[in-house]
């Protein structure tokens, strides 16, 4: 068997979609591709994918609909949601070990990580993953948010080997319309001079990526903690795309 990894989608920038992505690519891959997965929300103090937990179970148990959908989902595949806890950024890794010493560990943890790289504690957490996928977005703000993130990642841990990173890689995310612009072709010359890559698949800017599930409504859902994205919604989101790169990036 494989080892576990570890896999973040990290960026400083607030709002660039890592919180939505961990989900998304947790969901997509536990549920649809047959991968064992946990995640670790370090979004103190306000743990938002342990909330968006507590929501999901809380609209399946009273809404019929989405009951249905999970008690279909769960016969057929024979298993259950995936385990999220949370965790302080600098505790991560002894959490994660709890995960690790379970009968059969996950096959990936992924971990919501906070923006700052200010402490130490979330340093050394960083410093520990194997693999970080960086969201960035064509907003002159968040673009050199972004790229100083991630070249301070890369200059002061990966190049001078002082980290178990194996791969950083940027996510084009909420593009606007299919066409890339200009703007997208100066941005990735500039990463490209600055030793980074960026994924061949981009995310659309597309109001379906914060689509829940509700207590009352007959509609399914796109982010899910304890549901797959529907098949409707996913079309023409790259979410299947994104998972297929992922893989092969991760050897999985």
């Amino acid at each position: 068997m494989s080892e576990t990894l570890f896999v973040a989608f990290s960026t400083q920038k607030g709002g660039a979609g890592k919180t939505t992505l961990t989900v998304l690519m947790a969901s997509y891959l536990h549920f649809v591709k047959g991968h064992n997965v946990a995640v670790i929300d370090c979004d103190f103090p306000q743990f938002s994918i342990k909330d968006m937990r507590e929501r999901d179970l809380r609209n399946i148990e009273r809404n019929p609909y989405l009951k249905k959908i999970a008690f279909e989902q769960f016969k057929k595949l024979k298993k259950r949601a995936y385990p999220i806890l949370a965790s302080r950024p600098e505790e991560a890794i002894d959490t994660a070990k709890r995960l690790l010493s379970a009968e059969t560990p996950p096959d990936i943890i992924f971990f919501d990580l906070p923006g700052t790289i200010n402490n130490v504690g979330v340093i050394q957490t960083i410093a520990t993953m194997d693999y970080i996928f960086c969201p960035i977005a064509a907003d002159r703000v968040v673009m050199e948010s972004s790229l100083k993130f991630a070249s301070i990642l890369n200059d002061t841990l990966i190049s001078t080997g002082k980290s178990n990173i194996k791969g950083l890689y940027l996510l084009w995310n909420m593009v606007d319309g299919r066409e890339k612009t200009n703007l997208y072709s100066i941005y990735e010359a500039i990463a490209g001079e600055l030793g980074l890559e960026i994924m061949k698949t981009f995310l659309p800017d597309s109001k379906r990526f914060r689509k829940e599930g509700s207590e009352d409504e007959e509609k399914s859902s796109f982010r899910s903690t304890v549901l797959p994205p529907d098949r409707i919604l996913a079309k023409g989101s790259n979410i299947d795309k994104l998972a297929e790169e992922m893989l092969t990036l991760l050897k999985r």
